[in-house]
């Protein structure tokens, strides 16, 4: 079920915090619940994934694009991404996740996120996110004339051009 008591309040903080430039750090901080868990008494993998997705939400309305996606009746979309599972993190653990937009290109954003409990990095991932409207990707371009900020994407890192790279490498329709 997805978190919508850590969603709202998540929302509330944002709208409250101090706005964020563009190529910002935002950090998000809550806390593993026993309702976050595995069998093994650590966060489940796909909660990861969805305490990320509060981090994304918590940048994007600091930084004033959810102002832009709810005017223009935008919507966001996840196209691609790469975890990395480093430490657990356990029932009770405060769990600081920071979002960076890290780039863009003509159809796509970059992301990066980690999780951090005790001062430790304890996963991240790298994500490919669009902007939608009416069925269809909005270019990177539109999206820059909507946000009035000077150098609303800061230049794409090597890194992450090199994963891009990488990623259009595998094959699809995915094989097995």
């Amino acid at each position: 079920m997805y978190p919508l008591i850590r969603f709202i309040t998540v929302v509330i903080k944002a709208l409250v915090a101090k706005p964020l430039h563009a190529d910002a750090v935002c950090e998000t901080t809550v806390r593993c619940m026993p309702w976050d868990i595995d069998l093994f008494l650590e966060l489940n993998n796909g909660r990861v994934l969805t305490l990320y997705d509060l981090g994304r939400f918590d940048l994007a309305i600091r930084t004033g694009l959810a102002s832009v996606l709810r005017r223009k009746r935008w919507g966001l979309v996840v196209a691609g991404g790469s975890v990395r599972y480093r430490r657990r993190v356990q029932l009770f653990d405060q769990i600081t996740i920071r979002t960076q937009m890290v780039g863009a290109e003509e159809r796509w954003i970059y992301v990066a996120q980690s999780m951090w409990v005790k001062g430790e990095p304890t996963s991240s991932i790298l994500l490919r996110t669009g902007i939608t409207g009416k069925g269809k990707a909005i270019l990177i371009a539109e999206l820059r004339n909507e946000i009035p900020v000077e150098n609303w994407i800061p230049e794409t890192p090597e890194w992450v051009n090199t994963w891009r790279a990488s990623d259009e490498l595998r094959p699809w329709p995915p094989q097995p």
